[in-house]
């Protein structure tokens, strides 16, 4: 047999014109597989060394069944089903493939199998980072197409409150890093603002950061939204499958908000993407690596959770790498002015002229304990900015909600001496708080009103309340 002829010789080759064969089959730009009935590999051309990069003569005489046993040769001598262009891992090798294999029968017998196949690891990389730009493209018109659902944001943090300056610091130090982040801190208070600038400080600017509400999505659909799945993976998957967010993020960041409303089962998952840097999408079973950076957030108290069994401590502290604790409105008063006059100025672009607050509204925002923290300040904001009719924004343009029923300013501080038009507004806004008390329950508001159903409806009609 002459040099670069790589077979084992069996009874199923002619002795004649052997040369001949395999000088043909070795010219072949493709990997030419043979094996036999017993799934053992009789001959490989010189393709095989040359693309996968391993030496045929390691390879003769070994049993395909045991080196890759999901191989399309292997599925073929099992069913007996050819498979055209079928596309393999192979997991030995760690590459995909893709080829046909065919069946060799000897007078009706099944003797063996041929696979010619290519090695198409880089197209299917750049297929990949081709969808990966196609999910993250889709995903960023659906937020943009959620712009106007969005509550206001801001490009920074507005204030000098000491604690919060502290808190900036480290969260500058630590977007340098590829370290993982915490952010903790009550709802509103503005997490996925500073998860946004840690990203936009970060070596990961240039590329996608995926944000996912764990609190927002069911538990049963979680997993395929952070994994993505595959084909038929469960009643209603699209034909394709669809990519996760993790692989959307791929060099990256996702943030995770309001990680502690995720599921005992759903964070034994996450914590193995952490610690491995890999996952398999949902009915799949090929495993997927990443390069992300995680932020992830809460206005939970995650130790208390871990103590009462409702959080994994290995995810906390794989997690809590760098926390970051965002104070509440009511402990940085000394920033609602400069945070009033930066909402007023995006409101006042939106009406056509200037806005400001009374040096009323002010006293009474310092004394206000803002529950809902920054975006309850911007909503109240938003909604004076709308009744207002004019440049100053007084007591009485303030949602009745956040307004003791019995305000003085209520009454009084109208610009109108019309009685009937102040009389009307107070009542306006009893109509408004009782509802507001009564959780927006109409026959409770009517009662507590000691108003007749029908004129109760023709007060909302009159006062335009929804």
């Amino acid at each position: 047999m002459s040099a670069g002829v790589h077979a084992i010789t069996t009874g199923y080759f002619p002795r004649w014109d052997k040369d001949l064969l395999f000088n043909i089959l070795n010219n072949i730009h493709d990997v030419v597989l043979v094996i036999d009935a017993d799934t053992t590999i009789v001959y490989a051309n010189e393709a095989y060394a040359r693309i996968l990069g391993v030496p045929v003569a390691k390879v003769l005489g070994r049993r395909l069944d045991i080196i890759e046993p999901k191989s399309g040769a292997i599925n073929l001598l099992r069913t007996g089903k050819p498979a055209e262009s079928r596309e393999d891992f192979l997991a030995s090798l760690g590459i995909n493939v893709v080829g046909s294999s065919f069946l060799i029968y000897q007078e009706k017998k099944v003797i063996g199998c041929v696979s010619i196949f290519k090695n198409v690891t880089e197209v299917v990389e750049l297929d990949r980072k081709l969808q990966q730009t196609r999910g993250v493209a889709d995903y960023l018109k659906e937020q943009l197409e959620q712009w106007e659902q969005l509550p206001l944001s801001f490009k920074e943090y507005i204030g000098q409150n000491t604690r919060l300056k502290e808190t900036l610091v480290l969260a500058a130090k630590v977007a340098r890093t590829n370290s993982t982040v915490l952010i903790l801190g009550e709802s509103g208070v503005g997490k996925d603002v500073l998860a946004r600038a840690i990203h936009n400080s970060s070596r990961r600017k240039e590329m996608p950061m995926i944000k996912v509400n764990c609190a927002a999505i069911p538990d049963n659909l979680l997993e395929s939204e952070l994994f993505g799945y595959e084909d038929g993976a469960f009643t209603g998957a699209k034909k394709e499958g669809k990519y996760g967010k993790f692989e959307l993020a791929h060099n990256g960041t996702i943030f995770l908000d309001e990680i502690g409303d995720m599921s005992l089962a759903m964070q034994a998952k996450l914590l193995r993407v952490l610690q491995e840097k890999e996952f398999e999408r949902v009915g799949g079973t090929k495993t997927l690596k990443v390069d992300i950076r995680v932020i992830a957030a809460t206005n939970r108290d995650l130790e208390s959770m871990i103590t009462a069994g409702t959080f994994r401590s290995d995810l906390y502290y794989r997690l809590n790498i760098v926390d970051l604790y965002l104070t509440p409105l009511r402990e940085r008063k000394d920033d609602i002015k400069a945070l009033s006059k930066t909402f007023l100025d995006k409101f006042s672009r939106r009406i056509g002229h200037e806005l400001t607050i009374s040096p009323e509204v002010e006293r009474f925002f310092h004394k206000y304990d803002w529950p809902g923290n920054i975006r309850e300040l911007q909503n109240v904001l938003e909604h004076a900015s709308i009744v207002c009719n004019s440049k100053s924004i007084e007591i009485q343009h303030l949602p009745a909600r956040i307004i003791p029923v019995n305000h003085d300013s209520i009454r009084f501080k109208d610009k109108s001496n019309n009685a009937k038009e102040v009389v009307a507004m107070a009542e306006r806004e009893l109509i408004l708080s009782v509802l507001d008390n009564n959780a927006n329950n109409r026959t409770k508001a009517m009662k507590a009103l000691g108003f007749s159903r029908r004129t109760f409806y023709n007060k909302l009609h009159q006062y335009g309340i929804q």
